[in-house]
């Protein structure tokens, strides 16, 4: 084995305990995946993850100030477009990401959007219907195109398959990023200072608010749901598992008062995602 063959494996491996380490979800539906499929996608979430503890109150824990968190975001996504570039770096998860960039195609115009809404993080506490789009977009959909990019790079799709993949991936990004914000309101507003959802405050949260919004993130995976035949049969399964354990969290979340999620941050219990598991596996990811 030559030293970078090395370095890349130690790169995969390290990235690999990111997403075990964080989200017993996202790292259930990637165990159900292809070896590579699992490997670049345990890539591309190391990443995001990385990104996202600079902004999220990693660094600021650590002693840094809130601009001196801001220039550890401008480095790492400096770094990150070299090693896409040259596919090396000396931060173990950027070359590990930067091994799936270039193998699946994945280019910077959809990884910009999501360093700018990193850095939103950092200086926006209230969001407008504009900005909120924007740091959706960038937080969220341009991750399901990253993975979209690993699902069909050993077969292109046609043009008018592409675009229905391309849409379903973003609303299904945009759907996992909107249960997050549900589920961590009280969070981000007490811990975070952040308000994301426009309009709504923690203060006025009402019924009406919470089913307006979980609404939305209904459309939003009924749209995605519609495209998931039409991927790979790995990552149809895959796809389909983590669908499912978001749905049932947006369902759990209709289910709970207005009042409680104030103050709770809600689950789904262990034998309840084996049981959607087992579900997917069965249907072939529908």
């Amino acid at each position: 084995m030559t030293r970078l063959a090395l370095y890349n494996r130690v790169s995969e491996e390290s990235a690999s305990l990111v997403i075990r380490g964080y989200s017993t979800s996202f790292g259930m539906a990637s165990r159900i995946l292809s070896r590579d499929s699992r490997r670049h996608i345990d890539n591309i979430y190391a990443l995001v993850r990385l990104a996202d503890e600079v902004v999220d109150g990693v660094a600021v824990e650590a002693g840094l100030s809130s601009a001196e968190a801001g220039k550890q975001l401008d480095a790492l996504e400096a770094d990150t477009y070299s090693a896409m570039e040259t596919g090396y770096s000396t931060n173990l998860i950027v070359h590990a990401f930067a091994l799936s960039a270039r193998e699946v195609s994945i280019q910077r115009d959809i990884v910009e959007p999501f360093f700018t809404s990193m850095r939103m993080d950092l200086t926006d506490r209230v969001y407008t219907q504009e900005s909120f789009d924007t740091y959706v977009y960038g937080s969220a959909e341009v991750v399901g195109l990253m993975c979209l990019a690993v699902f069909i790079r050993d077969d292109k799709p046609g043009a008018e398959t592409a675009l229905t993949l391309y849409n379903g991936a973003r609303s299904l990004g945009a759907a996992f990023q909107k249960v997050n914000f549900l589920r961590d309101l009280a969070a981000d507003v007490d811990d975070l200072g952040r308000s994301y959802f426009p309009g709504v405050t923690i203060a006025t949260f009402s019924e009406d608010d919470k089913n307006r919004l979980c609404d939305d993130i209904a459309d939003d995976l009924d749209a995605a749901a519609r495209t998931i035949p039409l991927l790979p049969r790995d990552a149809a399964r895959a796809v389909g598992l983590a669908h499912g354990l978001f749905a049932r969290l947006n369902s759990r979340i209709r289910e709970t008062p207005a009042d409680v999620l104030k103050s709770t941050r809600i689950r789904v219990n262990d034998i309840e995602k084996l049981l959607i598991a087992a579900r997917v596996i069965v249907r072939g990811g529908k």
